[in-house]
This record gives C-alpha cells, sequence and structure tokens, in this order.
C-alpha cells in the first residue's frame, strides 16, 4: 500500500508538471486579434517607417494608409518618423531604424541617389525594407511599390490633347521634385504625349510637390503672361496652389487645372468643386507595404516591384468610378 501511496503522488506531481509547461506554452503564442485582421507566427512586429515629408496631403494620405492596415493585427507596432523634406535627416533615420534591428522598414525617399546607400544596408542587414513611390539606383531593396509614373504623365498629355489640339494652347507646367523619379518621370510622359500637337509649354518650373511654392510661381507666371489656357502641377497640391492664385487675379475661368493624386479629400473633392477640371488616383499602397512585410516575415514569397493601376476623374465619370489608364502604346519598344 506505502508503494501504491507513493506512485500516485509522483503521478500527480508529474500531471502538474505537464500542465503548467502548456499553459506557460500558450502564454507564447501570439495574441488573438480581435481587430479583424490575420495574426503572424512570431510575437510583436516592429516596423520602422521614415516619411519624405508630411507638408503633402499625398503622404499625409500613404502615412494614414500604413496606420489603418497595421492596426489590423494586434501584434504589428509602427515607429513613424518625418524627414521633414530633409536627405540628412532621412538617412539618419534609417540608419536608426537598421541599429534598433526593426523587423522591417518602409521608407519614402526624399531623393533616390542619396539614399540608395542605407537602403542597401538594411538589405544587407536582413531587414526587409520596401521603397514606396521614388525609386532608388540598382536593386538593393526588398520591394519597390508605386505608379508608373512616366504613364501619369502621359495621361495628362492624352487629355490636354485631347481636350486641346488644335487651339494652339498655351500650357503651365509646375513640376514635381524634378530630383525625385516621380516628378521626372511625369514629366517625360507628360512632354511625350503633347509631342506633334499644337500645345506650347509656356513656362515650367520644379514646385517641389508644394502648394505655397506652386502659388508664388503662378503668381509670377500671371503677371508675365496675358493667356493662359491649362495649368498642370505634378501633384493636386502644385495645381490647387496655381488655382488659389489665379483666383486671385481674377483670372481662374480662363484656363484649366489637372493634376495628379486624387485623393477623396483633395483632388476628388477639387472636380466636385470645379476648382480642378481633371485629377488623376494614384492610391499611395501604404496598405499593400504592410501586408507584403508580414507575408515576407511569415516566410511567403513576394514580388520585386509592384505597380498600381490609377484611375482619371473628370466631371463626366466621378460619379461612375473614373477611367482606368490604359496606354498599349507606352509598352510598345
Amino acid at each position: 500500500m506505502k508503494t501504491k501511496r507513493s506512485m500516485s503522488a509522483k503521478s500527480v506531481v508529474i500531471v502538474l508538471l505537464i500542465t503548467m509547461l502548456l499553459a506557460a506554452c500558450g502564454e507564447n503564442k501570439p495574441k488573438e486579434n480581435t481587430k479583424g485582421g490575420s495574426t503572424t507566427t512570431k510575437g510583436t512586429i516592429t516596423i520602422g517607417m521614415s516619411q519624405g515629408n508630411l507638408g503633402e496631403p499625398w503622404l499625409v494620405q500613404m502615412n494614414a494608409d500604413v496606420k489603418m492596415e497595421a492596426e489590423k493585427h494586434a501584434n504589428v507596432k509602427v515607429l513613424y518618423k518625418d524627414a521633414q523634406n530633409d536627405v540628412l535627416r532621412q538617412r539618419s533615420q534609417l540608419e536608426e531604424f537598421i541599429s534598433a534591428g526593426v523587423d522591417a522598414i518602409i521608407v519614402n525617399p526624399i531623393e533616390g541617389t542619396p539614399l540608395t546607400e542605407p537602403i542597401a544596408k538594411a538589405v544587407a542587414a536582413n531587414i526587409p525594407i520596401f521603397v514606396m513611390d521614388r525609386r532608388v539606383d540598382g536593386d538593393k531593396y526588398t520591394q519597390f511599390i508605386g505608379t508608373d509614373n512616366v504613364t501619369l504623365g502621359y495621361a495628362v498629355g492624352k487629355w490636354m490633347v485631347e481636350q486641346y489640339n488644335g487651339k494652339k494652347a498655351k500650357v503651365v507646367e509646375l513640376e514635381g521634385l524634378m530630383t525625385s523619379t516621380p516628378g521626372a518621370e511625369r514629366h517625360e510622359g507628360f512632354k511625350k504625349a503633347i509631342q506633334g500637337s499644337d500645345l506650347e509649354v509656356i513656362f515650367a518650373a520644379d514646385v517641389k510637390w508644394l502648394e505655397a511654392n506652386a502659388r508664388a510661381e503662378m503668381e509670377s507666371v500671371l503677371g508675365r503672361f496675358n493667356k493662359v489656357d491649362i495649368v498642370f502641377g505634378g501633384n493636386d497640391a502644385s495645381t490647387h496652389g496655381a488655382y488659389l492664385a489665379a483666383k486671385a487675379s481674377g483670372r481662374e475661368k480662363e484656363m484649366a487645372f489637372i493634376g495628379i493624386d486624387g485623393l477623396a479629400q483633395e483632388g476628388r473633392s477639387y472636380v466636385k468643386d470645379g476648382i480642378l477640371n481633371a485629377t488623376i488616383y494614384a492610391p499611395t499602397g501604404g496598405d499593400i507595404a504592410v501586408q507584403n512585410a508580414l507575408k515576407l516575415i511569415n516566410g511567403e514569397k513576394i514580388e520585386k516591384d509592384v505597380l498600381i493601376d490609377c484611375v482619371m476623374y473628370d466631371k463626366s465619370n466621378l460619379d461612375t468610378g473614373g477611367k482606368l489608364l490604359n496606354f498599349p502604346e507606352l509598352k510598345k519598344k
């Protein structure tokens, strides 16, 4: 009997140890996501995000898209930094994320070439890095997410030719940051589309995507030229700045305004209110960056480049979802 009681006590101890061990394992599992998104196979996921600047509404929307997607995942934490249009500040932010050993990095480079090196350092440190909208030199990045900016500029030019060819229209081009790939590529596509038409670009300036800069340049234009038919801003903020300058001089009804970004609260709203004649909606891809970062962390494969489809809106299609951009001639070699 003494032996049986001893064996029984040992059995109880073993059962208790197994129960405690299982409980401890349960505590180390990822918490259940109650926010509707999927969970990942590891604990807290830390993503560092360096935004080029928060003076552009479209980049503010990118941060909002990242935040909205991240909040679907209970174990995802995003560290946000604003480079304030300072390349050296942005380099420092990336180096800080790398030193901290974050799980992934999302970056909207102010300019491609100066940010190529720190982005490559993240790759060398085995930290996935997602380059948003503005390309860097070479292929030392994890994934590029953005639009085909040549197509965006081309779409603007095609719209102008369709509306104004044969009228010898005078055009003002308020370019985006020309040392960035979107600025340079939108200009390239625009020039390609109007080539051979009778549209004349009478003034062009790099306003660096900023509304205040565009307004100042447009004030100068209005003082120099008696005839302006169309204003193309590299983004909607620039186009809106030009509109405000024209309105202040009482000339806004003399010309058409077209921009790019097409946010519901900005470009599309301007079209609805008759401020812009047309805008192109270019999604920021912030949500895609978070989704693909988590896929990669979970061992899934992702593409090297993700190009997002864009849509043109004007008064004729604003309520029907716009017109998807598709130019087969651009794909021909």
